[in-house]
């Protein structure tokens, strides 16, 4: 069998731009949908549950082939992987775009999170092949964790600006002409990969993705669909153990600690980014501009952050930054009824950004520190498959509580646990 070819190093920065770029896409796809949703529903006549699926169709699929996908790009070669992602991502916003009923739009949705499975841990593995050595990987990783937190702030915003003044529509279309950039920056600028030969782990890749997708929806609504994907992953476990080219293989487990960090994480990131904005229009009356704009703060700093960390090495580091993010979000769980921005809202989520930079940019290093190059898409694959999939039940969990106050200061106990394990691995 034969081994990826490494592709060539770079001394320059702009096919890093290019594949933050992708990575943004991807985080803003998320996030730039939820604040037109309302406009979405009126526009296509949406009932309760296609309302839902407008948004689910993308995460769960999203979630639940990041793992396969990282390993195509192994497989099949990185970069055949990643164009391929990309396009499809392109093709499907402008189908949701042009999607005439809700049915259209919920299937482009569902494509645009195919798209998403590939090129995101495609682009990562590329970044780690293309800045290999310590200094200029801390950077581009600095960079990629910046773009990751500048997208959820920036989808809130874009989606308020766009929706005002062009419609919902408006939110996919911008995505088009970004992505074929994208496409056509990768193709010219990063050099194409031998694939390591072999094939994909079919059995393993069915039983996870099954397993992923009932698992995270069984969660959000019928239980007994998460104790059925509880067993397709059981199944999948074990036949991991007799393949003989599994899809997640034992070696692995060198990352298998920051993984589960960045699993704990996600569950507070997406925590965050959910009950802040309801927080800010339920409560202090906020409108989602409004929500979009005063949450700027916050995505500057992790902007920020995240560059400053990328530049820094130190075992304290991780276990500080996610004791900064823990006082932010206790500080956030008073939530009072009169709240004001500037004594309320600014203090806190500045802590928090400086911590969500701090833990994502090093919890992201960890995942691919001492992995192979052979495996660096599954590597990228995992670490963010490991994220979507603990905010997704996470997030499941926080719903639970009776309080936006409770749920921050479940984050921040989190937090706190996550901090306590990082010790041991920071």
């Amino acid at each position: 069998m034969t081994r990826t070819t490494p592709l060539q190093t770079t001394t320059g920065w702009i096919p890093l731009a290019v594949l933050a770029t992708a990575q943004f896409l991807v985080v803003l796809s998320t996030s730039i949908v939820n604040v037109a949703l309302p406009q979405i529903r009126a526009g296509l006549d949406l009932s309760d549950t296609s309302q839902a699926w407008t948004v689910n169709a993308y995460v769960l699929v999203f979630g639940a082939l990041l793992l396969p996908g990282g390993r195509a790009g192994d497989v099949y070669g990185l970069r055949r992987v990643f164009l391929l992602g990309i396009g499809l991502f392109a093709l499907s916003a402008l189908g949701a775009a042009l999607a005439p009923t809700a049915s259209v739009l919920i299937a482009c949705r569902a494509v645009q999170g195919i798209g998403a499975a590939l090129l995101a841990p495609t682009a990562l593995a590329l970044v780690l092949t293309l800045y290999p050595d310590g200094n200029r990987r801390g950077t581009a990783l600095g960079v990629w964790g910046a773009v990751s937190g500048a997208g959820g702030a920036a989808g809130v915003l874009l989606s308020g600006l766009l929706t005002s003044l062009f419609g919902w529509r408006a939110v996919f279309v911008v995505m088009v002409p970004l992505a074929l950039a994208v496409l056509v920056a990768t193709w010219l600028l990063v050099a194409a990969d031998r694939p390591r030969g072999g094939s994909l782990d079919v059995p393993g890749t069915v039983t996870v993705t099954a397993g992923l997708v009932a698992l995270t929806y069984g969660l959000s609504g019928p239980w007994p669909l998460a104790m059925i994907g509880l067993a397709l992953l059981g199944v999948f476990v074990a036949l991991q153990r007799r393949a003989t080219d599994p899809l997640l293989p034992a070696r692995m487990s060198v990352v298998a600690v920051p993984n589960v960090l960045m699993s704990l994480l996600g569950a507070v990131w997406l925590g965050l980014f959910y009950f802040l904005p309801l927080y800010q229009q339920r409560i202090l009356g906020y409108s989602p501009l409004e929500a979009g704009l005063t949450q700027l703060p916050l995505a500057l700093m992790i902007t920020l952050s995240s560059w400053v960390t990328g530049k820094v090495s130190g075992r304290p580091v991780l276990p500080v930054g996610l004791l900064v993010l823990a006082a932010g979000l206790a500080w956030l769980s008073r939530t009072p009824a009169d709240g004001t921005f500037l004594v309320d809202l600014l203090g806190p989520t500045l802590l928090i950004g400086i911590g969500l930079g701090v833990a994502f940019v090093r919890l992201t290093a960890m995942s691919s520190t001492g992995v192979p190059a052979a495996d660096n898409g599954l590597a990228g694959g995992l670490v963010n498959a490991t994220r979507q999939i603990g905010g997704a039940i996470g997030l499941a969990f926080l719903t639970l509580l009776p309080s936006f106050g409770a749920a921050f200061g479940a984050c921040a106990a989190l937090t706190l646990l996550i901090s306590a394990l990082s010790t041991r691995k920071a």
